[in-house]
């Protein structure tokens, strides 16, 4: 059983949901991250709402620190959308369309929240920091802010700005990303 202390999670909240409101009025892009079962749909409605960036499945490993490498995965995912709906693949064999199918298919399910992410996003919000520590860790390295949502079993070092809350209630994460949301609309 955790117990959080509310009345020091809205202050932290204040100070994360003030940092994106800076964020957004600047023009900026912030990347949400939210691979959890209970997170996804929120995560991904967020973010689809913002036209935001997002990853709802696998944080692949290297998506900040090698951007270059990633930002020709999501260029080779628009380049197959675009041909297979342009009548493209018609030229292959029946072989090769089921092999650039499933390339397709793959790379949409890890690549089609970035799509149209041109540069490094300027802030990441993270639901529940320990499990995707892979996401900070790149963060912190390439020093980009953090705002993350953490239950008690999280560490808050490293975290730019935390929010100590229940990052396992699909209810709990979707009303602080609401509070997010608004902030970032304004």
């Amino acid at each position: 059983m955790d117990i959080i202390d509310l009345e020091k999670t809205v202050p932290q909240l204040e100070a994360a949901a003030s940092f994106l409101a800076e964020t957004a009025g600047a023009g900026k892009t912030v990347l949400f991250v939210g691979v959890k079962p209970e997170a996804r749909n929120a995560v991904e409605e967020v973010a689809q709402t913002l036209k935001m960036p997002y990853v709802t499945e696998r944080w692949i490993g290297g998506i900040l620190t090698n951007f270059p490498q990633m930002k020709k995965r999501i260029e080779k995912l628009e380049q197959l959308k675009e041909e297979r709906t342009g009548g493209g693949f018609d030229k292959y064999t029946k072989k090769e369309q089921a092999v650039l199918n499933r390339e397709l298919d793959r790379l949409n399910k890890y690549f089609s929240g970035l799509v149209g992410l041109t540069r490094l996003p300027d802030a990441l919000v993270v639901v529940d920091s320990k499990k995707e520590h892979t996401a900070v860790a790149e963060a912190k390295k390439m020093r980009i802010p953090v705002v993350a949502l953490g239950n008690t079993d999280c560490s808050i070092f490293g975290i730019t700005y935390p929010i100590v809350a229940n990052d396992s209630s699909a209810s709990s994460i979707k009303a602080i990303l609401g509070i997010l949301k608004e902030s970032l609309s304004k």
